[in-house]
């Protein structure tokens, strides 16, 4: 069964930093198109940055110029470096791999981020 398991939450004071990965098993992880959402209890989940098969990384306004998305395909592996974290990125962030047919998703990790 193919499987997203993401790592690397926590709880980190504002203006710290933290490192999730999203390993993917049983699964061709080099053709996925990866991202990273998180969500907050009563609102949508929202996509956060993303980084095409060819590496090409989109993100979201907010978190511009902080967060850093990077793949290794040899690890199966992406990752979302967070640096200068604010108490709003507190969330549960999930990681996400698409296919032009089929989306898969990761379990979660809680970030929280104390003022």
């Amino acid at each position: 069964q193919v499987h997203l398991v993401e790592s690397g939450g926590g709880t980190v004071e504002s203006g710290g930093s933290l490192r999730l990965s999203c390993t993917g098993v049983r699964i061709e992880f080099s053709s996925l198109d990866m991202a990273w959402y998180r969500q907050v209890p009563g609102k949508a989940r929202d996509l956060v940055a993303s980084i095409t098969v060819r590496g090409t990384s989109y993100y979201e306004e907010s978190v511009k110029g902080r967060f850093t998305i990077s793949r290794d395909d040899a690890k199966n592996t992406v990752y979302l470096q967070m640096n200068n974290l604010k108490p709003e990125d507190t969330a549960e962030y999930y990681c996400k791999g698409a296919t032009y047919s089929k989306d898969y998703w990761g379990q979660g990790t809680q970030v929280t981020v104390s003022s």
